[in-house]
């Protein structure tokens, strides 16, 4: 079946007007400063120039001609790798079309990607050699963060996420059967959070004697592994907190009589405050909407805030002005007589964008938009710098690292290509070689496939692999597109596929010797009000062997870090490295649907799930900039949702129009169905602009709508293009 177009070429949503001047449609104006031959845009050469430079030790003309050297060097290679991509993807569209028969061979699929290059020969065996790496990555598991770097107020929730209530958590989320009831302190719900807590302390920290934490009188405890008291503050004799380690994890018991929770307690516990999340990626990439300068700009911003630690977030609560900033470190006494300080935010992280998109913040000599990635390479390396010379408020690393996740880099090729970049703003920045320390995000097949090639290609600055399940089924879908139709979208989880890939992961990032070096990642649990249907669930990641898994909030860390108490990660580990790699054969089965006929009552659901998915997030995409939000899905479950649901969404529905599962018709029917019901779900929200009855004017639901109908033909099926694009236009029709 042909493709259905969706109106106005992308092409034309952005363009210059000739003199180095770029513009949604002619309206929007951006003025641009010449910076050794970069035209880069105002506010951010002001930016740059006037808050972050006096903060380092880097002078503006060495760091201008510095980066416009690393423009010149890196940004045609960026280019000729992305036309690799399309190159290799067209030959693995034409074979799944002529080669029919053999797409359920992985044997077969296997020889014909290793003949044209994009499998590559398997590196002889190696181990990693990263260095100066801070334990909240080397040798610490427990859970991490990921949030919008927009969001100051979310930041900072996210930074001072380190240490959490379990109390809390149990209290006010469905952790626990039932639900506290209205108006007030539920005494019996308290009494329910009371008794779990005292079974966590019973599983992590026994008392000697078999002796239950049930009938602790209060003072330092008499624990079966005295070890597992490392601290305490106040009086000795009679602490006001009791410091406990295990697994590597802190946990503190609060002590105070006159506490309301603590003067009903024999024993004076007031609380449980839980070492909860060690990581946070601080995100410039799949869950912000940054589209120009403006944006950009307010992303670096509240990066500096964080490494200079003077980001602060004013918000209101019942009728007051609170104003949030960045927690301090803990002291304790320890129990020789000595003090110990541990860290009181979380060790932070910035996810760059990738390879991909180009951003009109700066202009290249020949007039182009620079690669986003290598511009935030350069941005956000500089004011890490601020932290690595002390210059800080607070040190976010104590190694003398910087941390960036680099996301959807596809096969080696493009990992080295990060690595010789990184090497490149070391040298404008004057730092040591492998300062900057990398993540590679395994969310894209040929990065899979190649796993420990990738990993071969920054050894020696490698911190971090993760699997990402919606990005790596988008692009799943998008490689085998022309192979048939995909089975649904729900059965793709328990697809063999998956489970190789998950599995491959963690075998091969512990044969590379990551373990007590990296973290090996797992990815998000996406239902931040279904805590109890987490903590039975999630404990799965640390049993794989996984030292990290991503949580949507902080409540959630509090609680994941529970099973990190529940698992020995590192023993595991050791458990795990004894298995075999699961076949390259299995990673590459597709999830094809062979033979099946779906009624239309199940295609419809199907496109009716997934258009609700699309519109939901785009809406507040487009029209809002929100990145990342809870968005209720089409049984209002809210769900945490960022660009990669989307991507996996609309190329659902992409190949199934491109296989005759459906029509154009079906599709825009299931659109103007789920507008509809979007537009019910956000009826209390002020800002919302409603897209039923209104679709011709909606630049939210013509996004959605184009990212189904040219979902074929986006680069790897990413949706950065069109929400760009669109987002632009609707920020210039505001300023117009």
């Amino acid at each position: 079946m042909p493709r259905m177009g969706a109106g106005k070429a992308m092409s034309s949503l952005w363009r210059s007007d000739g003199a180095g001047n770029y513009g949604s449609q002619g309206l929007r104006m951006t003025h641009y400063v010449d910076r050794f031959g970069l035209k880069v845009a105002a506010e951010l050469a002001a930016f740059v120039e006037q808050d972050v430079l006096p903060l380092t030790e880097v002078a503006a003309d060495p760091f201008w001609s510095g980066a416009a050297g690393v423009f010149e060097r890196f940004a045609p290679e960026n280019q000729a790798l992305l036309a690799k991509r399309d190159k290799l993807q067209a030959r693995i569209d034409t074979w799944y079309r002529d080669e029919a028969g053999k797409q359920a061979d992985g044997a077969a699929t296997a020889a014909f990607l290793r003949e044209i290059g994009y499998l590559v020969p398997e590196p002889a065996p190696f181990q990693i050699g990263t260095r100066h790496v801070d334990a909240e990555i080397a040798t610490m598991a427990g859970p991490q963060l990921v949030v919008p770097v927009l969001n100051a107020r979310f930041l900072l929730n996210a930074a001072n996420a380190r240490w959490g209530s379990l109390y809390d958590a149990l209290y006010g989320t469905d952790a626990l059967p039932g639900a506290p009831k209205p108006g007030g302190f539920d005494a019996e719900r308290g009494a329910q959070v009371i008794a779990r807590a005292r079974a966590f302390l019973d599983e992590s920290f026994p008392l000697a004697g078999g002796v239950s934490w049930t009938a602790y009188p209060g003072g330092v405890p008499v624990l079966a592994d005295p070890a597992q008291f490392v601290g305490f503050t106040g009086n000795k004799a009679a602490p006001t907190s009791i410091l406990l380690r295990h697994n590597g994890l802190h946990a503190e018991i609060v002590i105070d009589r006159q506490h309301p929770i603590g003067k009903t307690d024999h024993a004076g516990i007031a609380d449980i405050v839980m070492e909860s999340a060690l990581t946070t990626i601080c995100d410039l990439e799949d869950s912000v909407a940054a589209v120009d300068a403006e944006d950009k700009v307010a992303a670096y911003r509240n990066w500096l805030g964080l490494m200079a630690g003077t980001l602060e977030a004013s918000f209101d609560k019942g009728g007051k002005v609170m104003t949030r900033t960045l927690n301090g470190d803990r002291t304790y006494h320890t129990p020789d007589g000595g003090t110990l300080t541990l860290h009181g935010r979380s060790l932070l992280l910035a996810r760059n964008v990738g390879h991909l998109m180009t951003n009109p913040a700066v202009l290249l000599a020949n007039g182009a938009e620079a690669p986003e990635g290598i511009l935030d390479a350069l941005i956000t390396n500089l004011i890490a710098t601020i932290d690595l010379n002390g210059k800080g408020k607070f040190r976010n690393s104590r190694a003398g690292s910087v941390y960036v996740v680099k996301p959807k880099m596809h096969g080696p090729e493009e990992v080295d290509f990060t690595d010789r970049l990184f090497d490149a703003v070391e040298d404008v920045l004057g730092l040591n070689r492998n300062t900057i320390k990398v993540g590679v995000m395994d969310e894209e097949r040929r990065t899979s496939a190649n796993l420990a090639a990738c990993i071969h290609a920054v050894k020696d600055r490698l911190i971090f692999i993760n699997t990402g399940f919606l990005d790596r089924t988008g692009d799943e879908m998008h490689t085998a597109m022309q192979a048939g139709p995909m089975i649904p979208k729900a059965e793709i989880k328990a697809s063999d596929w998956i489970a190789a890939y998950e599995a491959r992961n963690v075998a091969i990032g512990l044969a590379c010797g990551l373990s007590g070096k990296a973290q090996i990642g797992k990815g998000m649990w996406a239902a931040p009000d279904r805590m109890g249907d987490m903590l039975e669930q999630k404990v799965g990641h640390p049993l794989t062997g996984a030292n990290t898994a991503w949580v949507p909030s902080p409540t959630a860390a509090t609680l994941h870090a529970m099973h990190y108490h529940q698992v020995d990660v590192f023993a595991r580990q050791q458990q795990v490295a004894t298995q075999p790699v699961p076949a390259i054969e299995r990673l590459l089965t597709i999830p094809v649907a062979r033979g099946r006929n779906w009624t239309p009552e199940e295609v419809a659901r199907e496109l009716d799930n997934n258009a609700q998915g699309i519109l939901g997030y785009v809406v507040r995409w487009i029209d809002q900039g929100v990145g990342c939000s809870k968005v209720p899905d089409i049984n209002d479950i809210g769900l945490m949702e960022d660009r990669a649901t989307l991507r996996i969404s609309s190329q659902h529905m992409a190949n199934w129009l491109l296989h005759g599962v459906c029509t154009a018709a079906d599709i825009d029917a299931a659109f103007k169905r789920m507008a509809a019901k979007v537009d019910a779900q956000n009826a209390d929200d002020a800002l919302y602009e409603k897209m039923s009855g209104r679709e011709d004017e909606s630049l939210a639901y013509q996004a959605a709508r184009a990212l189904v109908f040219e979902g074929v033909t986006q680069p790897s099926g990413y949706t950065e293009p069109l929400l760009h694009a669109f987002r632009q236009r609707k920020k210039a029709e505001a300023k117009a």
